[in-house]
């Protein structure tokens, strides 16, 4: 497949206008961006792309300095000002000069060598163990041809997570890819089912309904802050062969990834009337129960491995730090509209998060895990949580500065889901296999990262290989999971096959 210079849907008058107008240029970075900066959550984005092609270089290059770097915080330093009034000394975007040569790596790499996913593997860990130097932008892109199990090639992108967070990001790459069946179109990415809106006619029942409604939402929010604020406090999670001790966000980092079928997730999905979200929670706490059960039972001396035993402890309190996307949920018309061009996407981090307690203990129905992810995430989006943890950050660091306002270090790990395309895109050219997002730097000994492309779903993990030593055996775990879950919802006679 020939590999081509993409066509920016954009004219030149607007990107001078853009560049011109330098509205980010010497403003600081915001409270979210500054926390990404702490030594115990200085995060890092990765995003792993294999292609189905060898990469061209010289493509590659000549089509970042269209797209990417017409972005203004692609090309902008992290500068510390001079104290004044206005900024008192704080992190503000600077524009720069950027030479693609400090950005763009290209490493002569030997085709034949014996275990090519392993030196892929390695390369992405290795880059955990290193930051970018602040004297420059905070990326990099790393361009690998070398055959693997399932792609011809790799690129490896690491981002600063001050620059964006992972929605403004997907937007950004979506606006440098087309579609692979027809190289002049967009991509799109799923639509979000939008509630109809209440009627305001209606009978006292009606209004009695919606005052319940909202009393219940504030409800929920004071129980979460409550229970936030005690977590900050002194409420820690279960010490399990999953928990990372403190500092663990300075350690390098083992990133493996896993494909699944998006249609066995959305078949689940449709049987249990659910979302994709609520199935890849239900899947993940099948599978940590699974991973741990057998961690525990390794400790037993009276074989309490064998398969069906229990040898979970009673109780276990296990939370993941569940990111939200605060923004609008963006359609095909908002998606085609802020990617028509890199300048018109906006960056940023305008997340919250929410605690998101996890139930660990093996089932005799698979289903009751979906169940009960599906119950708890009713209940978390009836809530103000993920708002409020976004607004006291913002409250604390302008009050106390960065040393008290943090990230929780009392959960277990992060856990995050995020939309990708609907259809096979080619990225400048060369048909993209996969992606694979995650992170490194965060405070946390694991991190689980669901996102979707075409039909297929990719999960994941970002690991200290001292707390979680065997990865791939997660990823078995997972995926055997997912299976399980499926036939349960077969076998109950839960799907109607004329759909699919």
């Amino acid at each position: 497949m020939r590999t081509r210079a993409i066509k920016p849907i954009q004219t030149a008058k607007n990107v001078e206008n853009v560049l011109s107008s330098t509205v980010e240029d010497q403003q600081p970075l915001s409270p979210m961006a500054r926390m990404f900066h702490e030594p115990d959550s200085n995060v890092y984005i990765i995003i792993i792309i294999g292609f189905q092609t060898k990469i061209n270089p010289e493509v590659m290059r000549a089509n970042l300095g269209n797209t990417l770097l017409k972005h203004p915080r692609f090309c902008s330093l992290q500068a510390s000002s001079v104290p004044d009034e206005k900024y008192g000394g704080q992190l503000k975007w600077v524009r720069t000069e950027v030479d693609l040569d400090n950005h763009v790596k290209f490493p002569t790499i030997d085709p034949n060598m014996d275990f090519p996913d392993m030196y892929v593997e390695d390369y992405v860990s290795n880059l955990s163990t290193t930051k970018i130097s602040m004297s420059i932008p905070m990326w990099d892109l790393h361009l690998l041809n070398i055959k693997t199990s399932n792609a011809e090639s790799v690129g490896i992108l690491r981002v600063h997570h001050s620059i964006g967070d992972g929605t403004s990001l997907m937007s950004l790459f979506m606006s440098f890819t087309r579609k692979a069946s027809d190289p002049e179109a967009l991509p799109t990415l799923p639509i979000s089912k939008k509630q109809k809106p209440c009627s305001s006619s209606g009978g006292l029942l009606q209004h009695f309904i919606k005052l319940f409604s909202v009393l219940l939402i504030y409800w929920n929010t004071l129980v979460d802050v409550v229970m936030f604020l005690i977590t900050i406090f002194f409420l820690d999670d279960t010490k399990t062969p999953l928990k990372g001790p403190s500092g663990v966000g300075s350690t390098p980092r083992r990133i493996v990834h896993r494909t699944v079928s998006l249609e066995d997730v959305k078949l689940v999905k449709n049987a249990m009337n659910a979302t994709i979200n609520d199935v890849m929670v239900g899947v993940t706490q099948a599978a940590l129960s699974r991973y741990l059960n057998r961690k525990y039972g390794k400790n037993k001396k009276d074989g309490g491995v064998a398969e069906g035993n229990s040898n979970l402890p009673k109780n276990i309190r296990l939370r993941a730090t569940s990111f939200v996307n605060l923004r609008p949920y963006l359609g095909n018309e908002g998606v085609a509209e802020k990617t028509k061009s890199s300048s018109n996407v906006r960056l940023g981090n305008l997340i919250g998060y929410v605690l998101f307690p996890f139930t660990i203990a093996l089932r005799e129905d698979a289903l009751d895990y979906v169940r009960s992810a599906k119950a708890t995430g009713k209940r978390k989006k009836a809530s103000l949580e993920a708002i409020y943890t976004y607004f006291m950050a913002k409250t604390f660091l302008k009050l106390f500065g960065t040393k008290l306002a943090s990230f929780p270090t009392q959960t277990t790990l992060w856990f995050s889901n995020v939309a990708g395309p609907s259809e096979e895109i080619t990225l400048y050219g060369h048909q993209v296999a996969y992606i694979a997002p995650t992170c490194f730097g965060q405070p946390n000994a694991l991190m689980i990262h669901v996102v979707s492309y075409a039909n297929k779903m990719n999960i994941i993990l970002s690991v200290d290989e001292g707390i979680v030593p065997d990865p791939h055996q997660l990823c078995d775990d997972l995926e055997e999971s997912l299976k399980l879950i499926k036939d349960a919802v077969i076998y109950k006679g839960l799907v109607d096959f004329r759909v699919y």
